[in-house]
């Protein structure tokens, strides 16, 4: 009995349906992954006043965990590319929801550490797992589609992350949100399971003569534009970890947005982003426009965030303000992805993602340490005004991303 793999299929039904279900399945598990990215930020408020600590404190929660993450996501692109994808997976799904539960009977600041550190672990496999099912099991058509997609499901986790437990924190306890979130994760676990044959993996694609670059296991490390990605990513962390732990508490303090709807904030964000995602799928079908876009995307939130920092908007307009920065770096998020696929070798997807997103989990781990102490002093301002710098120098590092592939592929 023979295989079908996705390359070998027609662009008809059977090859649509097969491309869906490993769409849906993977941005669903995305979704987990960012959803517990946001367990404890939206939860701050109420872990300062129980735990006694500052937002410094709270914040380097977030840097154990993303330190682990990054550690994890270098390490396990190789165990993906060895083992294949499913196992590693189904372990990280795991490992999200068993934090949770940690996080949620946990009575001093150190078993917070502790759990930060296993929601790193788990956090830290999703990366080179989805990208290498998506690259070997999506047909090229759709693949723009399936990053689109990717990403809208991973900006609705972090959208549903405070939309979810601030409300069950308001209305029971901090506690038992976390315990919701944690049944959410092993549910998601047990989709996945039963759906686990959509999920193998196809025959690996023989390299091509002369790629000699990626053929050892370290060979890829000696790609520029790889380690130019690397730098991209690590900027687009530091705004994203900005954004999400730092922005709406800053906006609260400044504009005198109440709790509720500064939480708000960040859930409308995610959502547009969402939505422009979409739009970015599309518009990445014609790869030469993946720097263009990332310009006009992050350059245009960079705008709204200088506006929250040196205006005086009326508190209903924050959030309004909020989703605009989101529609501006959504529609730059396939074209992001589209960017490291077009950088990346064959048979090489786990350990290129591996290294590559650890960029992400670096940034977001080095944030909290920069913009924490800024939040306890009082610098509200100064956290957008840093954010819109950063949103630069992320125009900057992508075109000098296409320069080095462009050099890369010149002829001598």
């Amino acid at each position: 009995m023979t295989t079908t793999t996705a390359a070998s299929l027609p662009a008809g039904k059977a090859g649509l349906r097969q491309d869906a279900h490993v769409i849906g399945l993977v941005g669903i598990a995305h979704l987990v992954s960012h959803f517990s990215q946001l367990l404890l930020a939206p939860l701050f408020p109420w872990l300062k006043d129980d735990f006694g600590v500052g937002y410094a404190e709270l914040g380097f929660l977030m840097t154990l965990f993303f330190v682990t993450s990054c550690a994890v996501q270098a390490a396990s692109g190789f165990v993906v590319d060895r083992f294949g994808p499913r196992p590693v997976l189904f372990g990280g799904l795991a490992l999200l929801g068993l934090a949770a539960f940690g996080y949620s009977v946990s009575t001093h600041y150190w078993m917070l550490a502790m759990f930060s550190v296993v929601a790193g672990v788990g956090n830290g496999v999703f990366h080179p797992v989805d990208y290498t099912l998506l690259n070997r099991k999506v047909s090229a058509a759709r693949l723009g589609h399936g990053y689109s997609v990717h990403g809208i499901t991973g900006s609705l986790g972090w959208a549903v992350a405070p939309a979810m437990l601030v409300p069950i924190a308001i209305a029971t306890s901090w506690r038992t949100a976390l315990v919701c979130a944690g049944v959410f994760a092993f549910a998601v676990l047990a989709l996945l399971l039963f759906n686990r044959e959509k999920l193998a993996l196809p025959a690996a694609v023989p390299a091509k003569p002369g790629a000699a670059a990626a053929d050892s296991s370290f060979g890829f490390l000696r790609i520029p534009a790889v380690w130019m990605c690397f730098g991209f990513f690590f900027f687009y962390a530091v705004a994203l970890g900005i954004v999400q732990v730092f922005a709406p508490g800053a906006a609260r303090e400044l504009h005198a947005v109440p709790v509720a709807q500064a939480a708000l904030c960040l859930t409308v964000y995610m959502v547009c982003s969402a939505l422009a995602m979409v739009a970015g799928g599309f518009l990445v079908s014609d790869p030469t426009r993946c720097e263009k876009l990332v310009a006009l995307g992050f350059g245009f939130a960079a705008c709204v965030a200088l506006a929250l920092g040196f205006m005086h908007p009326p508190a209903w307009m924050v959030p309004v303000m909020f989703g605009l920065m989101g529609l501006g770096a959504g529609i730059a998020g396939p074209s992001r992805d589209m960017i490291v696929k077009r950088a990346t070798p064959a048979n090489a997807s786990g350990r290129v993602y591996g290294v590559v997103y650890s960029g992400l989990d670096i940034g977001q781990a080095l944030a909290p340490l920069v913009f924490g102490p800024l939040m306890d002093k009082g610098q509200y301002a100064a956290v957008f005004i840093g954010l819109a710098l950063v949103q630069a120098v992320l125009i900057a590092s992508a075109f000098n991303v296409g320069r080095v592939r462009r050099t890369a592929l010149a002829p001598a």
